[in-house]
């Protein structure tokens, strides 16, 4: 397992992390053994109670939205009118189309799929957006981005390439564009819980559930200003999977952005309906920490390691869809114990 100048430099130890195990996890009709790494006690088992309710209603549906990883690199123009200039040329198909061409030359996976930019005076900012196969991609997307750059400065003489990233892609920061437009793998899960498996395992009613919802997840976090903080604690789950399969942890920030909704639902409107929207999973399963051993292990249970040969990209948005469907299962618990409810159910 080689580290040094892998993964970490003046390596003086290993910092083990307990790993635990929620599961069966039953998404889109197949089953999961989801290991997290945490030292949060009752993460798991809380995560546990939300799997038992979900098994017994029949599991979770995920779709992938949109895939694609992001960099926004700025640039300055002697004044903001060839600043505006640039933008509008780039929106052209056919300019678009030559800048797609030198990006893609960088890479065999990386392909440039969306070019915006925005322009604040002179200075102009561009988000490249790319899929990337089953990396996470942040390399991948600046390698393309630079020699696109190299380009468009080779067309423009005037353009003073300030920065690769210009904090417009956005990464490992609160932003709003991550939560608007996505970033990496944007995902939403659904279900429905029965009357019956509410009353038993939750010991609730889907209307208790949906009035806290709403009070909590949307108005509360409404009234806090929140940006992408519309759940129960997402990054609880999304940082323990990371740290469990080799993610970049400090990638939870854009990757916890979350909005939960619930529904009563049914004949008689005691059944709940549920759905988790993540936008912004910042995920891969080859590169960075996945070529450790333990975390190359977690990936394996998860039946994701490394790339896939037949349909490169499908391990990265599978792990996504299961990062979803996991805070499924915890917010579930999560919300009908805010209810009060969290000492009679365990």
């Amino acid at each position: 397992m080689q580290v040094s100048g892998a993964c970490c430099e003046n390596v003086l130890g290993y910092m083990p992390v307990p790993v635990g195990v929620a599961g069966p996890l039953r998404l889109d009709d197949q089953e999961f053994q989801v290991p997290m790494a945490t030292t949060e006690g009752c993460l798991v088992a809380s995560t546990n109670r939300g799997c038992r309710a979900l098994q017994a209603s029949g599991g979770v549906k995920s779709v992938i939205l949109n895939d694609g990883m992001t960099r926004g690199p700025v640039v300055r123009l002697p004044s903001a009118m060839e600043a505006s200039n640039i933008k509008l040329w780039l929106e052209k198909a056919e300019n678009f189309q030559k800048i797609k061409e030198v990006f893609d030359s960088t890479s065999r996976f990386a392909r440039l799929e969306k070019l915006t930019g925005c322009v604040a005076g002179r200075h102009l900012f561009l988000r490249f957006q790319s899929v990337t196969g089953d990396a996470m991609g942040m390399n991948m997307v600046s390698k393309g981005t630079e020699k696109s750059l190299a380009e468009i400065q080779r067309i423009f003489h005037n353009v003073e390439i300030l920065s690769l990233s210009g904090n417009y892609c956005t990464d490992k920061k609160v932003a709003a564009i991550n939560w608007l437009q996505g970033r990496g793998k944007s995902v939403v899960a659904e279900a429905t819980i029965p009357a019956s498996v509410i009353q038993r395992v939750l010991k609730t009613s889907a209307e208790a559930l949906v009035d806290l919802n709403i009070s909590k997840n949307l108005v509360g976090s409404a009234m806090a200003g929140s940006i992408g903080g519309f759940n129960a604690h997402a990054a609880n789950i999304v940082t323990a999977i990371y740290i469990a399969t080799g993610q970049d942890v400090a990638q939870n920030i854009a990757s916890s952005n979350c909005i939960t909704l619930m529904e009563r639902s049914g004949a008689h409107g005691d059944d709940l309906y549920i759905s988790c929207t993540m936008p912004s999973i910042e995920v891969g399963t080859v590169g960075g920490g996945t070529v450790l051993h333990p975390q190359a292990s977690c990936l394996q249970m998860l039946g994701v390691k490394g790339a896939s040969s037949e349909t490169p990209g499908s391990n990265a948005c599978q792990l996504a869809k299961i990062v979803c469907a996991t805070y499924f299962w915890r917010t579930v618990p999560d919300v009908s114990s805010s209810s009060g409810t969290l000492v009679r159910a365990t």
